[in-house]
């Protein structure tokens, strides 16, 4: 048998170093996405895990195992390619974008269009069928007013990832809390300190924002009406239309697993484009498998409404599956362990070692692009950490969603930031600085664990402090 040796940081550092350069260019120069770099990523990793001693069976089975963990991740994906080509066909979202600039004020559309995509998102427990259908919706009301449509859709994404964060259906939720063997809703309780704060000053950011915006002279929201009857055109809209959107809501609220009633709400949006549209089978099927045409004559809505399928989700999907074998061989050979292990020694502070599990975390995002590796390789690798400095993992667990879950939203090639430019036809770089509430959310775990503030000690301490107090008759100190 070969001896296996650990790598030193040094070495460690070259896959991590080769991905950020090759994704650096290939985003900003050569235009190709983040397949190449990841694969090159994986390649470096390799050769060095074999230097160290690793075999190539083993280190293929790692990456198996990474891939194993994306696979309902794949199956979500490819099921909200359909709900999109079906709910455009169904005029169930052009009904939305139709009723929403009838009604809609100008001047507080920013907010609301974060605020309502927050409120469905956490019901549906899915930052990506947010986005998809109440956010796409947003999205064509927006140039419908004359709003710019990058701020529209960091409003949007703002609001959706606050669902994704806080939502007990959300998978990235569970994944965190279990990570580190903590309970759900404890997790939850624990993440209420950043994420309620950073949607209301997000909310209150966008309301300024929207104001500046809509009395500037130059913004022209003359194309409204035009909108309308475009939409009238091409679809059936009706009130009644809505109702599969509640349909939808109360699929998720009564807890049905994910991939069976994202299926459901592809079938009611395909089954309302026969009985409601009138189209034909094969075209309800062609939208499922390529996506919806649309022809309003409004370019902009156009090139929104024109979408979905299975086919528009292969890209994304393939990122996942790559992104996440990077992160079953990165974890095998010891790779982020060798990062990690250096950084975390070092650490004498709870500020200092929440700042680095923010840090570790954005790394392996920056690294990736994957929001589930950007969460599970920093919960395992600090974990020991929090417990050694009397932390609860709870901290944790918030630190790696605040950075993992939301943070990563401003990785240009990040699978989330990439999904979001597929659905909304913007480049990720021209949205991503109006992401408010992913900037404000990992500030503020900063903040909080220098000031000492919603930072909750070990359940041991609590024990020991609370009998302390009893003992001296004082509150206990935590």
């Amino acid at each position: 048998m070969p001896t296996i040796t650990k790598p030193g940081f040094a070495l460690a550092i070259l896959p991590l170093l080769t991905m950020i350069i090759m994704a650096f260019f290939s985003t900003t120069q050569w235009k190709i996405g983040m397949l190449v770099p990841i694969i090159t990523g994986i390649a470096v990793a390799a050769i060095i895990g074999r230097c160290l001693g690793h075999t190539w069976r083993d280190m293929e089975a790692s990456l198996a195992h990474g891939v194993t963990q994306a696979l309902p991740a794949v199956f979500i994906l490819v099921l909200i390619g359909m709900i999109i080509g079906t709910w455009i066909s169904g005029g169930i979202i052009p009904t939305l974008i139709y009723y929403g600039l009838s009604i809609i004020d100008p001047h507080f559309f920013l907010p609301l269009a974060c605020v309502v995509t927050a409120f469905v998102s956490l019901v549906l427990g899915s930052s990506f069928t947010s986005i998809a259908t109440i956010g796409l919706a947003f999205m064509a009301i927006g140039g419908g007013i004359g709003m710019p449509l990058p701020i529209v859709a960091g409003a949007v994404i703002s609001g959706a990832f606050f669902g994704d964060k806080l939502s007990p259906l959300s998978d990235t939720t569970n994944v965190a809390p279990a990570i580190v063997g903590e309970g759900l809703f404890d997790h939850i309780r624990h993440m209420l300190w950043d994420t309620v704060p950073a949607l209301l000053i997000s909310t209150l950011l966008y309301w300024i924002i929207g104001l500046t915006v809509m009395s500037d002279s130059s913004v022209d929201p003359s194309g409204r009406d035009a909108l309308l009857s475009g939409l009238k055109e091409q679809f059936v809209i009706s009130p009644l239309l809505l109702i599969v959107v509640l349909l939808a809501i109360l699929l998720i609220a009564l807890r049905i697993p994910a991939i069976p009633a994202l299926f459901g709400i592809a079938i009611m949006g395909g089954l309302v484009a026969f009985f409601v549209q009138g189209r034909a089978p094969a075209a309800i099927l062609r939208a499922m498998t390529s996506g919806y045409v649309s022809e309003t004559g409004e370019k902009s809505v156009d090139a929104l409404l024109s979408n979905g399928g299975i086919n528009s989700m292969l890209d994304t999907v393939c990122l996942v599956i790559i992104a996440t074998a990077l992160g079953g061989i990165l974890e095998h050979t010891g790779i982020f362990a060798a990062l990690i292990d250096p950084l975390v020694r070092r650490i004498r502070r709870p500020g200092s070692l929440i700042a680095s599990t923010i840090l570790a975390t954005f790394l392996v995002g920056f690294s990736s692009g994957a929001q589930f590796l950007a969460i599970i390789l920093p919960a395992r690798g600090f974990l020991d950490a929090y417990k050694r400095m009397g932390l609860s993992p709870l901290n944790l667990s918030r630190a790696v969603e605040a950075a993992g879950t939301v943070g990563i939203n401003l990785v240009p090639w990040g699978v989330p930031a990439i999904f979001a430019a597929s659905i909304f036809g913007l480049q990720p770089t021209q949205f991503i600085p109006w992401i408010l509430f992913a900037f404000i959310v990992p500030l503020l775990n900063v903040v909080y664990g220098y000031a000492g503030i919603g930072v909750k000690p070990h359940g041991s301490q609590v024990k020991e402090a609370r009998d302390t107090a009893r003992r001296t008759g004082r509150s206990p100190s935590l």
